[in-house]
């Protein structure tokens, strides 16, 4: 089955397929469709960041989770999860499901994310091969060290990180300081 990685699931607020849109004209027009996140951690209870490649359409160089993106139609969400991470990071590594959360957040002046997310976690420490086409570094960091890097720069972020970061915070049994 050959993947349609331009086109995004469309979908109403209980996850229900509405149909599939191009991802471009999703993000401008605002329609809800279907997306993953994952959130990795390393021995010392890092969390891993990427920066987004400086060429993406949007939110371009800011730092957001590991991975973010679309299943694509057809895919299940979680091989979905795991094609992204080796296509993204060069990492394979199990995944749990975190939660899944609705969300709507103004990326540009002219762009949209209004996504059903499936967040999901998993443990990684090994190497990290990133693909520079997708992301522009990343960055090992401890929740005390993001929690001040926030609260200092919140613009260096995705418009969506924080959303989903006190999602995954919650699912792990944490406060937010942020």
């Amino acid at each position: 089955m050959m993947l349609r990685k331009d086109l995004v699931i469309l979908v109403n607020n209980r996850d229900e397929w509405m149909g599939t849109a191009e991802k471009h004209s999703v993000h401008i027009s605002g329609a809800l469709h279907r997306a993953l996140s994952i959130f990795l951690v390393n021995e010392n209870g890092e969390m891993l960041l990427q920066q987004r490649a400086l060429g993406k359409y949007h939110s371009a160089g800011l730092w957001t989770n590991a991975c973010c993106s679309h299943p694509a139609p057809g895919e299940p969400t979680l091989s979905a999860a795991h094609r992204r991470l080796k296509e993204e990071l060069g990492i394979e590594t199990k995944l749990v499901p975190v939660k899944d959360l609705l969300y709507q957040a103004r990326v540009s002046d002219d762009l949209i994310e209004h996504e059903y997310d499936h967040i999901f976690t998993g443990k990684f420490s090994g190497t990290v091969s990133p693909d520079p086409e997708e992301v522009a570094a990343t960055k090992w960091i401890s929740h005390a060290d993001l929690e001040a890097w926030m609260k200092r720069e919140p613009n260096a972020f995705t418009a969506w990180f924080p959303i989903l970061l006190e999602a995954w915070y919650q699912h792990q049994g944490m406060q937010v300081a942020i």
